[in-house]
């Protein structure tokens, strides 16, 4: 993160080290996709809520349920998502290796095999 100094551009430079990721805007945000697939989204108070997280893909809707419980204040629902996908709060202490580590886990969920098999990330 030496050259980032925004939540956004932390996330950006995390995603875009990803093999094959672009990002695109989606109904407002930046969006960071693999193949096609979205697997991460930044949100800065989104419809006014004045929260900034990074949405992530879990395994299934209990891995999201199970972070949700475990850390209510790093992880919450993301509306408008499946119940797969946690808002991962980004504040004045964001733990960014943590944050990496799930968006990288994220984009494993989206990417298509022939990059995981390819060594992935």
């Amino acid at each position: 993160m030496a050259e980032a100094t925004s939540p956004l551009e932390c996330v950006r430079e995390i995603a875009l080290a990803l093999p094959e990721t672009e990002e695109r805007v989606s109904h407002g945000q930046a969006t960071f996709f693999v193949a096609g697939k979205m697997f991460a989204q930044f949100r800065h108070d989104h419809h006014g809520d004045g929260r900034t997280i990074v949405a992530v893909k879990t395994a299934d809707a209990e891995e999201a349920r199970m972070l949700i419980e475990a850390a209510p204040d790093d992880y919450s629902r993301v509306a408008y998502f499946r119940a797969e996908w946690v808002g991962l709060a980004l504040a004045d202490e964001t733990d960014w290796d943590h944050v990496g580590d799930r968006m990288a886990r994220s984009w494993e969920l989206a990417a298509p095999r022939r990059l995981l098999e390819a060594g992935g990330r």
